[in-house]
């Protein structure tokens, strides 16, 4: 519903258009954030903890750091590494789980194709 009648470039909240104001951090103001979140019967949290939050859910859906990286527009994968490395420690069990489905699958296939070890092969001795 948010991105009806905006175009692909338009800004997300508000008009499309026009940037939303920075919610105000003194605790003595009501800012346009604080009042949403109260209307939603959330916790207090800063714009800043719905970023991370939203990095932490694209890394935990399997997206690489390269998407991460453009999707939090920072200059670099080395930048968005130093921030959210240890979301992506998980891939590390998820890479030894493929590698050693793949040297199964690898195996198993040789071990199809090739003649039992002590069976005469068909090639003629040279």
């Amino acid at each position: 519903m948010m991105c009806e009648r905006k175009t692909r470039d338009g800004l997300l909240f508000g008009d499309g258009v026009d940037y939303v104001g920075r919610p105000r951090s003194s605790g003595a103001s009501r800012s346009w954030f604080m009042t949403a979140l109260d209307a939603a019967g959330l916790e207090r949290m800063t714009v800043h903890d719905l970023r991370h939050t939203a990095a932490s859910l694209a890394i935990s859906s399997g997206a690489n750091v390269k998407a991460v990286q453009r999707m939090l527009g920072h200059a670099s994968a080395a930048m968005t590494l130093d921030v959210y490395a240890d979301l992506f420690d998980n891939d590390l069990d998820t890479v030894s789980v493929s590698l050693n489905d793949a040297r199964n699958r690898s195996m198993s296939l040789h071990q199809r194709d090739s003649p039992p070890v002590g069976t005469p092969s068909n090639e003629p001795d040279t």
